[in-house]
């Protein structure tokens, strides 16, 4: 077969676009990538081939890969997640590797216009876009454009282009290379912390339009029936399976489920008003589960404000909750109309101390609004609240008036914030997005930088669990709080927050423990596998072999395109499955579509070997072998409790520093890594089809003793 030659799932071909020459190239996707599968895993290979790693995030020498996965663009599932991998600016006390991932429609254009990947390098010497309509690619002049924020840029390419493109760009944090920026498609959809990477190279953004097809191995009849299967298996947000309320169509329910969508809740700013109706069970009605809006805002005013859900391309849930809040746009002349999900709901009031716990008060409401539009128009990451979090701390503790300037300080509206006045967003994000003053540069720079420049000890952040820091200046992403030791390894492991749902989505399912276990003694062997949250155990094997299973679903799912805060699948909705998943799911997906015969534990060794490319490269970078010592670091407030109960202590999530020490040791020896430094030996690499890395580990002196 011809390399460049479409495969099922594959157009066979990628783009690599140097914008300091300008010159655009078409380039195989196989036998290069056969390895690879898609997404991530391209993006660590291009680096690792192709980037030195002591390179810098603003140095012409960094590239972005984009990468869909051969998921995208099929109709499969939830599977519109774009993987963009770089060296990260953020990340400290170097920066290093690591991968955002949009939603939207871009991963789906990319593939429909033809293309497995985009490796973008170099840097313009004037702002430029780059325009893709299948075969039709060019470097485009973004005069006019440059200096605009998100919405009006996007609007503004599309009316260059054509409606039908996926629009992705930065906005002036991005241009202004402040690290703390994003990357937004589709008005809302964000990729975090590389937006000054574009704005380094002087690229405002991408625009893609493809009309191909997308050619599937299996017929008609069984591509339907796998993904009836799958529809069947899906529940809400976070694959949260029971509702969050008693209803006599359930056996169970959990108060902290997403499926917060009960019959006879009205999203009321619908026209005409959205009734949900009775069979919430149904396949049709899955859209109608989740209510972000209602989950992050309280339920009247959530409700008050509603007018539907929106989403990414090829998922049914539409995760997105557009609202339309009247008093926040005449108050503040902000856009009435907002969509947006997860986290950027609530964190807008998260800078006032008065408000920040209270979702149910119209200010914390407005300052949501305000926070979301403002963000995201001038591209300002927020790190998963982090940014808010430091502002906050740095406010209630008095710090600002004692690093900054008396003239920076004495300009600052800081009486809006004991009125709640969310005009004082408008100030801050602003500062940020122009670096402005030195709040607004250091805030701009990531936590621990900002740490270091004012000259605060990391300590005071680590030891704080109001701040939700965790280490390498990124917060905790679902950690001991939704799964003990193997929520807190896995935040040890990534050079940004993991990413990674697969913890949360089994923990929280909203299932009973006992069921939980049932599943767990399916799939990973052992019902020790899984613990009641706040109702923790002592580390055992069963749980570090669900980690290494939890690693090796993100990162596959980061390559496949898919969503992980739908995927995995291993838990049900219906009775009739005992609640019982599927842990293949993603693998009948993967064969139906591409012919190929991999099975789960093959797809599964993919994804580690993605993951232990990863550890290596980032070794590079360091120049460290024994990353447990010197990377892997975990924060001290785990430890605690507010009423001082002990670890393993029903009701507390406090975890035991001995026994996270025996879980690496678990975790290591399990995946053949060396145990006392946390780096994978010769015999590991060449078990995940890694032989070429082995050369380059032992000449840099970076390979474990046997």
């Amino acid at each position: 077969m011809d390399n460049t030659q479409k495969r099922y799932g594959y157009t066979g071909q990628g783009l690599r676009v140097n914008l300091t020459t300008g010159q655009i190239t078409k380039e195989p996707t196989f036998p290069r990538f056969k390895d690879e599968i898609g997404g991530t895993a391209i993006g660590y290979r291009v680096f690792w081939d192709e980037v030195p790693p002591k390179t810098q995030p603003l140095d012409e020498a960094n590239k972005l890969v984009i990468a869909p996965g051969p998921f995208s663009g099929s109709g499969a599932l939830c599977s519109s997640r774009t993987s963009i991998t770089t060296i990260y600016p953020t990340i400290y006390p170097i920066p290093m590797i690591a991968s955002a991932h949009i939603g939207g429609d871009l991963a789906a254009k990319l593939k429909l216009a033809g293309y497995d990947f985009i490796i973008i390098e170099g840097k313009s010497d004037k702002p430029v876009y780059l325009y893709i309509d299948n075969d039709e690619v060019e470097i485009r002049d973004a005069k006019g454009i440059w200096g605009q924020g998100t919405r009006r840029a996007q609007q503004m390419l599309a009316n260059q282009t054509k409606p039908t493109a996926s629009v992705a760009v930065i906005g002036p944090a991005g241009e202004n290379l402040v690290p703390m920026s994003v990357l937004i498609s589709a008005r809302q959809h964000s990729g975090g912390g590389i937006g000054s990477i574009f704005g380094s190279k002087k690229l405002k953004g991408v625009v893609v339009n493809g009309d191909q097809p997308i050619h599937i191995h299996a017929d008609k009849q069984e591509w339907q029936k796998i993904n009836e299967r799958n529809i069947e298996l899906f529940g809400s947000l976070n694959q949260h399976v029971v509702p969050s309320a008693p209803n006599p169509l359930f056996e169970f329910y959990a108060p902290g489920s997403r499926w917060n969508g009960m019959p006879g809740n009205v999203w009321q700013k619908a026209n005409p008003p959205i009734i949900l109706s009775e069979d919430m069970r149904s396949p049709n009605r899955i859209s109608y589960r989740w209510c972000a809006s209602q989950f992050f805002l309280g339920k009247p005013q959530g409700l008050k404000i509603k007018v539907r859900n929106n989403g990414c391309y090829g998922c049914p849930l539409r995760c997105y909750a557009i609202v339309e809040d009247d008093e926040a746009a005449a108050r503040y002349h902000i856009n009435k109309m907002t969509e947006q999900t997860c986290m950027s709901l609530y964190f807008g009031r998260v800078i006032f101390p008065k408000i920040a716990a209270k979702r149910d008060l119209p200010a914390a409401r407005q300052a949501s609004m305000v926070g979301i539009q403002v963000m995201d128009d001038l591209g300002v990451w927020c790190n998963y609240g982090q940014l808010h979090r430091d502002f906050k701390k740095m406010y209630v503790e008095g710090r600002w008036k004692k690093v900054l300037p008396e003239k920076e300080y004495n300009s600052i509206p800081w009486q809006k914030i004991e009125d709640c006045d969310a005009s004082f967003l408008m100030d801050l994000f602003t500062r940020i997005a122009y670096r402005q003053g030195e709040m607004g540069k250091w805030l701009g720079e990531s936590t621990a930088y900002m740490l270091d420049h004012f000259g605060i000890p990391e300590d005071d952040w680590r030891n704080d669990k109001s701040t939700n820091y965790w280490a390498l200046s990124h917060p905790k992403h679902h950690a001991n709080e939704d799964d003990g030791q193997v929520g807190t390894v896995l935040n040890c492991l990534y050079n940004r927050d993991p990413m990674s749902h697969g913890t949360v989505n089994f923990t929280r399912s909203g299932l009973p423990i006992g069921v939980k276990k049932t599943i767990a003694e399916r799939f990973w062997g052992s019902g020790d596998a899984v613990d009641e949250i706040g109702d923790y155990t002592p580390t055992n094997e069963a749980k570090m072999r669900r980690l290494r299973w939890v690693i090796c679903r993100k990162e596959l799912h980061d390559m496949l395109g898919l969503c992980s805060w739908m995927a995995p699948w291993v838990v049900s909705p219906n009775k009739s499955d005992n609640y019982i998943g599927d842990d293949d799911m993603e693998g009948k997906v993967y064969r139906a579509l591409t012919g190929r015969k991999d099975t789960a534990q093959q797809l599964d060794n993919a994804g580690f070997r993605a993951f232990t490319l990863h550890r290596a490269y980032t070794m590079r970078q360091m120049n460290e072998l024994n990353m447990r010592k010197k990377h892997d670091f975990y924060p001290n407030w785990i430890f605690t409790d507010p009423k001082n109960r002990p670890a393993f202590t029903k009701g507390t999530i406090r975890m035991d520093k001995d026994d996270i020490e025996k879980s690496f040791d678990i975790f290591f020896e399990m995946v053949g890594w060396d145990p006392k430094t946390g780096a994978p030996t010769e015999k590991a690499y060449k078990e995940m089809q890694l032989d070429f890395v082995v050369p380059v580990m032992q000449k840099e002196g970076l390979m474990p003793g046997k």
